[in-house]
């Protein structure tokens, strides 16, 4: 008879604990997102996001310089534009925020990897990303006018020396659209991660603060998914596979983490989750009051989303984390 396993026997030290470890996270699993925005020495930080700022170009490069020595690997921009306008003209115009940005970092920090969010809330006054019926006020984007500009806007983006182009408008056929512009602007070899599965989630409040997208009438449920639907996900992803995707990505992360383990098993792509705003601000609120161990939360969170499947975490925890790493 054999003898009656004990697993407390592989908890019983820290060091064998750390030596069987499932899953392991590491600096090289992380994207830290930046919000630029006009101006110069501008730092102010979001109200609902502590520790999260706008910064004008010149404190981007300054941030990311920090992000490349703590050793994460990449940054994903966001831009606040001057002025907004029914075109999104912000997005996509070669002298647009993110690629000013995405130009001066390339400039300063090479080697970090500089991903371009690829949509175009933040530059319509609306709020909406992308073209609406004029009257209607819905929020029922148009979906193929507005393939057009975020085609143009992946091309300014990658033009302006972006890495790696991040679609989020969740419009029907985006990816085969930015792909075909990206190609025949000779940028083959610039990689779209998609926003495959987007949700229509409240956990995007903060982040409406911080690149001041909030919608202006209706709301994005026309073309965000449904949080109620995960096999509608598989289907997402499917389609932006076919259409030329080379990485994938669940937004929100959190309450989402059964759809990050179904888009893994379905795919051999690198997929990315989103640790959005909202949860962000939650832990940070929490832990303001003294309510919980930060440090412990953000590190079990974020090892969890690995667990599920994330090969990469979009977190504003990103410094942090790795400082707590050692």
């Amino acid at each position: 008879m054999f003898p009656i396993h004990r697993p407390r026997r592989l908890r019983s030290h820290p060091q064998i604990r750390r030596m069987v470890r499932e899953t392991v996270l590491t600096a090289n699993d992380l994207i830290y997102p930046l919000f630029a925005v006009p101006g110069a020495s501008v730092a102010k930080e979001v109200k609902s996001m502590p520790g999260v700022y706008q910064l004008s170009v010149d404190k981007i490069v300054e941030e990311a310089k920090e992000v490349y020595d703590l050793g994460i690997p990449g940054i994903i921009l966001f831009g606040i534009p001057e002025d907004k306008d029914t075109e999104a003209t912000g997005a996509w115009h070669d002298c647009g925020i993110v690629q000013q940005a995405a130009t001066v970092v390339k400039a300063a920090v090479p080697d970090l990897i500089v991903i371009t969010d690829t949509c175009l809330c933040e530059y319509t006054t609306h709020g909406h990303c992308g073209y609406l019926q004029v009257g209607d006020l819905s929020g029922r984007v148009l979906n193929d006018p507005t393939l057009e500009l975020l085609r143009k806007t992946a091309v300014a983006q990658a033009k302006a020396g972006a890495d790696i182009i991040a679609p989020s408008g969740m419009m029907d056929g985006f990816v085969q659209a930015i792909r075909q512009g990206l190609d025949e602007a000779g940028y083959q070899d610039i990689p779209i991660m998609s926003y495959a599965a987007k949700y229509a989630s409240a956990y995007y409040g903060p982040f409406r603060d911080a690149a001041e997208s909030a919608p202006q009438f209706g709301d994005r449920r026309t073309y965000q998914m449904d949080p109620g639907n995960a096999r509608e996900a598989l289907k997402e992803i499917a389609l932006d596979i076919a259409e030329g995707a080379d990485m994938l990505m669940v937004k929100p992360a959190l309450a989402y983490m059964d759809v990050i383990w179904r888009v893994k098993e379905a795919t051999n792509l690198p997929v990315a989750a989103y640790n959005v705003s909202g949860e962000y601000a939650m832990i940070k609120a929490a832990a303001l009051n003294g309510w919980i161990d930060e440090e412990r939360i953000v590190m079990e969170t974020l090892t969890s989303f690995k667990r599920a499947g994330a090969d990469l975490i979009l977190t504003y925890h990103a410094k942090d984390a790795v400082r707590w790493l050692g």
